[in-house]
């Protein structure tokens, strides 16, 4: 059984945030899927991910390709990630479920705190999981760096 993190970002920008727990995730061997909400948004941090430092490159693509199910990360915008993840990291408040916390490794649900509605989809998030009984950690970067500041 997995567990959901929160990270509540105030400093950090989501890319740069992203490419952090990507990097660790693949260090873990697992395979990762980006759930955003709209193509747009998903095309920018593909971007963003493909100008990254060159030492810390992370292999990815954006769904609709030939080599989907062979992409270590893939960014998708629904529920289906052909790569079969370990891990759904949510952006701009794409949905993760219960089912999907028991069922992954992990389920990673980023949100920029200095925005009132995605705060609220946060905590709406947070309260959902709690409710159905996923485990949950809750971490802010408020301080300068990581800290857990709650868990269920």
């Amino acid at each position: 059984m997995g567990a959901a993190y929160f990270y509540h970002l105030t400093r950090r920008p989501l890319a740069e945030t992203l490419m952090m727990l990507l990097g660790k995730s693949l260090e873990n061997g697992w395979r990762v899927a980006v759930r955003g909400t709209d193509r747009v948004g998903l095309e920018a941090l593909d971007q963003a991910l493909w100008l990254g430092p060159e030492d810390a490159f992370l292999p990815h693509g954006l769904s609709g390709g030939p080599q989907d199910a062979d992409q270590p990360v893939l960014l998708v915008d629904g529920t289906d990630a052909a790569n079969a993840p370990h891990c759904v990291m949510s952006v701009d408040g794409a949905e993760v479920t219960a089912a999907e916390v028991a069922e992954l490794e992990r389920v990673c649900v980023l949100f920029d705190g200095n925005d009132t509605e995605a705060l609220d989809r946060a905590r709406a998030q947070w309260k959902a999981l709690k409710e159905a009984g996923a485990s949950a950690q809750y971490w802010s970067e408020e301080s300068g760096r990581w800290e857990k500041k709650a868990e269920t």
